[in-house]
C-alpha cells in the first residue's frame, strides 16, 4: 500500500508535470489510495530525496493500463525508460494477456518514447465533464446500491455483456472493487427487473461515473439517460462536479452522454504493448 507520504509526493510531480505542459495527466487517484499492497504496481525514481519520476499500473481483469511522469527538469535522461522496464520485469510475472500504455492525446515526449516500443494505437478516450442540461427523474428507473449476492452477480453478467470480460475476470475484478469499498455501486432497475449498473467514485470533491451499463436487450428504450440524469442529479446536489470517461470508438455512448449536458475537454490515446 502506498503511505501518504508517497501519495503527496505523486500530487506534487503530477502538478509540477501539468503546469509546465497545459493539460491534464490521468493517474487514477482513486485507485491509486485504494492499493491493496498484494503486487507491485507503482514505480519510483528519486534524485536527491525527491521524486522525479513515477509509473503506476492499473489492473482490469487480465487487462494492465500503464501511465506515468517524469519531472520536467529531469527528462531525456532514461528515466521513464527505467521505470517502464521495471514494471513490465514485474508484470511479466503475472498472468495478463493485455497491457496498454496510456498517454495524453497532445503529449509529444509520450509520443517520442512511444515510437522507440513495439505498440501500436488501440484507442482514444474521453474524459467529461456535466456542464448543464435537462435533468430527468423518471420513477420508471430506480438507482439504488447493489447489496445483495444477486445483485453482485447481476453486475458479472452486465460486464460479460456490455465490456467483453470473461466471467472470470469480471468477478475477480467485481470482488476486489467490492472488497475496497472506495466506490457507490448501484443497480439500475426498469418495469420491476434489473436493468443496468453504475459505479460512482467521490474523491477530491468530484464525482466520477465508472462501469455504466445496460443490458443490451434493454437498450434504446432511453432507461440509460434516465438513469444517468438521476446520478448527475444526485452528486450535483451534493454540490459536487460529474465527470466521466468515453472510449472515441463507442459512438453510441458519445451521443448519449452529450444528450444529457456533457461535454469532452480532454483526450487519453492508448497504446497495445
Amino acid at each position: 500500500m502506498l503511505t501518504n507520504e508517497q501519495l503527496q509526493q505523486i500530487k506534487g510531480l503530477k502538478l509540477v508535470c501539468e503546469k509546465e505542459v497545459g493539460y491534464e495527466l490521468k493517474l487514477n487517484e482513486d485507485m491509486l489510495e485504494t492499493r491493496d499492497g498484494k503486487s507491485k504496481e507503482d514505480f519510483f525514481h528519486y534524485e536527491e530525496g525527491r521524486l522525479v519520476g513515477f509509473l503506476g499500473c492499473y489492473g482490469f481483469g487480465n487487462k494492465i493500463e500503464m501511465t506515468g511522469m517524469v519531472h520536467p527538469d529531469y527528462r531525456r535522461k532514461g528515466i521513464f525508460t527505467k521505470l517502464f522496464d521495471e514494471a513490465m520485469a514485474e508484470v511479466k510475472k503475472r498472468e495478463i494477456s493485455t497491457i496498454l500504455l496510456n498517454a495524453p492525446s497532445p503529449s509529444q515526449s509520450a509520443k517520442e518514447f512511444l515510437k522507440r516500443i513495439p505498440c501500436t494505437f488501440e484507442v482514444a478516450e474521453y474524459q467529461m465533464k456535466w456542464v448543464a442540461g435537462e435533468l430527468h427523474d423518471d420513477p420508471a428507473v430506480i438507482i439504488r446500491p447493489s447489496t445483495s449476492e444477486d445483485d453482485f452477480e447481476s453486475e458479472i453478467q452486465l460486464e460479460v455483456a456490455c465490456f467483453g470480460f470473461t466471467e472470470q475476470e469480471a468477478r475477480s475484478f467485481n470482488q476486489r472493487m467490492k472488497e475496497l469499498n472506495s466506490e457507490d455501486m448501484f443497480i439500475i432497475e426498469a418495469e420491476g427487473q434489473t436493468a443496468g449498473k453504475i459505479r460512482v467514485s467521490e474523491t477530491n470533491g468530484e464525482a466520477w461515473i465508472y462501469g455504466f451499463a445496460v443490458a443490451p436487450e434493454l437498450q434504446g428504450k432511453g432507461i440509460g439517460r434516465k438513469a444517468l440524469s438521476k446520478v448527475v442529479k444526485m452528486e450535483t446536489e451534493k454540490g459536487l462536479p460529474v465527470f466521466l470517461e468515453v472510449e472515441a470508438r463507442n459512438a453510441h455512448a458519445l451521443r448519449l452522454y452529450e444528450s444529457c449536458g456533457f461535454r469532452s475537454y480532454h483526450s487519453q490515446d492508448y497504446y497495445k504493448y
